[in-house]
């Protein structure tokens, strides 16, 4: 895959990321008492609304970051921050490693998983684009010949 059709791949999987992680972002704001929560014996504790909230606003920054490296043409930089955003969507599984998550309504159940999915789609861009950053960035220009005196 040439860069060009790579950006254009990228670009709509990150539209298409950004729009549902918003969902998923502000329902579980929103709603978030309607989340189910681990309980007291957890590993790891529930996180607040408003950590919900400033993660978002820190995932994204990950994916604002990615594209722009992409852009400048720093594959395996952008690579990793893609990585970075691709938790945004990831993470949702962990609403699934809570007893009731199974129980949600259906189309909370959609755009969990929708984000997830998404997660998994940026994860898997940036595995490849690290992979192929060599044949992803042109070779380097050569200076033009000085005009003839």
């Amino acid at each position: 895959m040439s860069y060009l059709r790579a950006t254009r791949v990228l670009c709509w999987l990150l539209v298409v990321a950004v729009l549902v992680s918003v969902v998923h972002y502000v329902d579980n704001y929103v709603n978030y008492d309607d989340y189910p929560v681990p309980g007291p014996d957890a590993a790891v504790p529930a996180p607040s609304a408003t950590l919900v909230a400033v993660g978002w606003f820190v995932f994204t920054a990950f994916g604002a970051v990615g594209l722009l490296l992409w852009f400048r043409r720093h594959i395996t930089s952008a690579a990793i921050a893609l990585t970075g955003y691709s938790l945004s969507g990831l993470v949702g599984i962990a609403h699934y490693t809570v007893p009731g998550a199974a129980d949600m309504v259906w189309w909370r159940q959609a755009h969990v998983l929708a984000d997830i999915a998404c997660g998994v789609a940026v994860f898997g861009f940036a595995l490849w684009a690290a992979k192929n950053a060599a044949g992803l960035i042109p070779p380097a220009r050569t200076p033009a010949a000085p005009p003839p005196a």
